[in-house]
């Protein structure tokens, strides 16, 4: 009788080992790694193809990459090839496809393309260029002036600010500037205002950071001093000029120069940076998050793609003060992170390394790190 009663409760066991597994069990995920692919140098434009590789010298081009490292700057390939590769003389601005080279005080601004040939001469500029999504501005002498320059180096339109800018970003058509009396402003592809915003909120009013989306739908701030804050605006209406306040968070410290903010990830979050770490706010479920980096913020790739975001940090190093760190960061797809679970989920690669330049740059799954002459190359692999 005893073993018969046994029976039952044997099978319930099993049945409910069964539909536990059948529900919790997943797949063991696949590791993501950095397959390294060439080394180059900018002096020799010497190429070493690395992990027995050779397809990396024959890739075909899309995209190239600008690079200021060191003394020089520059356009790259994924394949190591340089379209340009010049030793400084003057001030550089480097555009997705121009760039310009200028004088401390420019009596003349070439922009020119990346096959080194003039396609816009500006005379008598009377400040300094500007390069942002395919559109060439100058930018005042004392920093409260813009002007957009068409095709033929004439001026489309002026607008005068009224305190100097701060920061500046463009996408679909749009303008988004910060100013150091602590206003936001949006003006449209004539050059009108058509989007006016004091944030408010801190002890001391200046807009340190600021960020367009690609389609102009969304724009992220970081406002003030004592305290200071991120703000998420998003446009809504009918006419296109309304912006409203969807999310906003007071971040701990101040800082009290220019502060890293970008869209990322085909515009679903934008990153930012913040005291001790960085912060990221998903556009689609409206949260924020901070994540922890061993030091501050040296330079960002802007792509995000796929849920990877790349950064290259500088520690603190008593000796040298020229120590970097390579951090890989991946965002969880399917649940928030919490700032406790970020060595143990988020961040996939530490490599630390010496150098006082640094650059780095993204080309869908290739990445371009840079330090001293030397650029290298990398492949983001699941394995």
């Amino acid at each position: 009788m005893a073993q018969e009663r046994k029976k039952p409760k044997i099978f319930v066991v099993f049945l409910f080992l069964l539909v536990y597994f059948a529900i919790a069990a997943r797949p063991i995920p696949r590791e993501t790694v950095l397959v390294p692919k060439w080394l180059g140098s900018l002096e020799s434009d010497l190429l070493i193809p690395m992990s027995g590789s050779e397809q990396a010298v024959s890739l075909s081009q899309e995209k190239l990459l600008p690079f200021i490292l060191g003394e020089r700057f520059g356009y790259v390939d994924s394949a190591g090839r340089f379209s340009v590769n010049k030793v400084k003389k003057g001030e550089i601005y480097l555009g997705e496809n121009q760039w310009t080279e200028y004088e401390a005080v420019p009596e003349k601004i070439n922009i020119m393309n990346i096959s080194e040939e003039i396609e816009i001469s500006i005379n008598d500029p009377r400040g300094y260029p500007v390069l942002l999504d395919g559109r060439v501005f100058i930018f005042g002498n004392d920093q409260n002036v813009l002007s957009e320059i068409d095709s033929k180096g004439n001026i489309l339109w002026t607008y005068e600010f009224g305190a100097p800018l701060t920061c500046i970003d463009a996408a679909a058509g749009l303008v988004l500037t910060g100013s150091i009396d602590g206003v936001v402003e949006i003006i449209d592809s004539e050059g009108k205002r058509i989007f006016f915003f004091e944030p408010g909120g801190s002890r001391y009013s200046v807009i340190l950071g600021c960020a367009l989306s690609r389609n102009g739908l969304q724009a992220g701030v970081i406002s003030g001093i004592e305290d200071q804050r991120f703000l998420m605006l998003e446009r809504y209406g009918q006419t296109g000029s309304e912006y409203r306040v969807i999310y906003h968070e007071f971040l701990e410290g101040s800082f009290r120069r220019p502060v890293y903010i970008t869209f990322i990830d085909q515009d679903r979050r934008v990153v930012f940076e913040r005291a001790e770490g960085i912060g990221c706010y998903n556009i689609k479920s409206r949260e924020g998050l901070k994540i922890p980096l061993p030091g501050t913020i040296t330079v960002i790739e802007n792509s995000g793609d796929d849920g990877f975001f790349f950064i290259i940090c500088s520690c603190p190093d008593e000796v040298s003060g020229n120590h970097k760190e390579l951090v890989g960061i991946e965002f969880s797809q399917k649940r928030r992170i919490g700032f406790a679970d970020y060595r143990r989920n988020v961040a996939f690669l530490r490599a630390p390394f010496r150098s006082e330049d640094v650059f780095l740059g993204r080309n869908g799954s290739m990445i371009i790190a840079g330090g001293g002459s030397k650029l290298i190359s990398f492949e983001l692999e699941k394995k």
